[in-house]
């Protein structure tokens, strides 16, 4: 069968799950890989317009032919599928039952296995099953959750940069497969050790990677588009952040002046309060003096008193007036050694004379100082006559 587009889709059409039909398929169009790229872009035309069990099956045909050409160091249907496939796998991936998502996981963990596209590429069919999954758990939120995705769990001002960066993501993946393939194709035909065909087939040759050259072009143009817009929106993000900051430094400013006046203030008060207490009781200060002892209070010197007895002199009181002092409150006396012979004769004439009454002619009450005995001068007023009798009594019984 000659190779048509039409002979392409019959084939792509007839496809089955058995491993006969696939191995049969994936024969003839490698025998017409000179179509590699053709038969690439029908192939994927077919997938997106096939059903998830179908695009399991063209999966499988891809493995196939991949494995195939890498056995056998063809390289022209690893180079077209190179650019194609991410986007492939996750078209077949998404919407999937779990059963077929598992065994198109699967193809693609043979493929990191036995390396059979260049990691890159890998990489990029990984990250868009990754990002599918993510997706899908992300919508299957609770009750509670929103049908916006995880963009409800954004703040408000990140809300804009979603979408861009979405784009950019999802471009970025087949952008660097584009380059990747360009590239290589590029250093085939026109790098230094490069080998020259004929005419006719250099000619097809440059036209294909014309061709290819193009597609990367656009792929990276979409991608710079992508990447315009979301810097557009972070410089607004920016820009609105920048605004904020100064209105906060200014309002900042302004509190730390309102709390200078505030301390300033208080402090005043305080010294007011401190200045209106009086002396004796203590208080701290923030000046600095409560770090100062308080003063000490005064003590009465330890002097001892004078030797020389003090008279207090009484008024004079009427004869009916009470005494001042009662015989039952003894006044206390300190004694010393006298030096008289006649020491104990006085000692007993003045207890016996405290027992007597003050008589009402206004007689004197002696105190003598802290360290003499309490005795009433007899010097002054003269003795008795039966009081000197006893003295002479007592003298003699001694």
């Amino acid at each position: 069968m000659a190779y048509t587009d039409d002979a392409v889709l019959a084939k792509l059409s007839a496809l089955s799950e058995t491993q006969d039909s696939i191995v049969g398929v994936a024969q003839w169009i490698m025998f017409h890989r000179r179509h590699a790229e053709r038969t690439v872009q029908l192939w994927l035309k077919r997938l997106k317009d096939s059903s998830s069990q179908k695009r399991l099956n063209l999966i499988y045909l891809a493995n196939e032919v991949s494995q195939q050409s890498k056995a056998r160091h063809r390289e022209e249907f690893l180079v077209a599928f190179s650019p194609a496939v991410a986007e492939a796998v996750a078209t077949a991936y998404k919407g999937a039952p779990a059963d077929v998502q598992q065994r198109i996981r699967r193809v693609v963990d043979v493929w990191r296995e036995r390396n059979v596209f260049e990691t890159p590429i890998q990489d990029a069919v990984e990250n868009r099953l990754n990002e599918l999954d993510k997706a899908r758990g992300t919508t299957k939120t609770g009750l509670g959750g929103s049908i916006f995705g995880s963009t409800a769990s954004l703040p408000p001002e990140l809300v804009p940069l979603s979408t861009p960066q979405q784009n950019v993501t999802k471009l970025l993946t087949p952008a660097k497969a584009a380059v990747n393939s360009a590239d290589q194709e590029y250093d085939k035909l026109m790098g230094p050790g490069a080998a020259i065909p004929p005419a006719p087939v250099y000619a097809a040759r440059l036209s294909g990677l014309l061709k290819t050259l193009v597609q990367a072009e656009g792929a990276v143009e979409q991608c710079v588009k992508a990447r315009r817009a979301l810097v557009a929106e972070l410089q607004k993000l920016l820009d609105s952040n920048r605004a904020a900051l100064l209105a906060d430094e200014s309002q900042m400013d302004a509190f730390e002046q309102k709390k200078t006046e505030v301390e300033e203030k208080k402090t005043e008060v305080e010294r007011a309060i401190m200045a209106g207490l009086p002396n004796d009781e203590p208080y701290m200060t923030s000046n600095g003096l409560g770090d100062q002892s308080a003063p000490e209070p005064e003590v009465e010197a330890l002097t001892p008193p004078s030797m020389e007895p003090e008279v207090a002199e009484q008024p004079s009181q009427p004869a009916d007036s009470n005494p001042q002092w009662s015989p039952d409150v003894p006044q206390e006396a300190t004694f010393q050694q006298a030096t008289a012979p006649g020491i104990e004769m006085l000692s007993g004439m003045a207890a016996h004379y405290k027992s007597v009454p003050v008589s009402a002619n206004g007689s004197k009450k002696r105190r003598l100082d802290d360290d003499g005995d309490d005795f009433p001068d007899l010097g002054a007023d003269g003795i008795d006559a039966d009081v000197a009798e006893m003295l002479r009594r007592d003298s003699a019984g001694a």
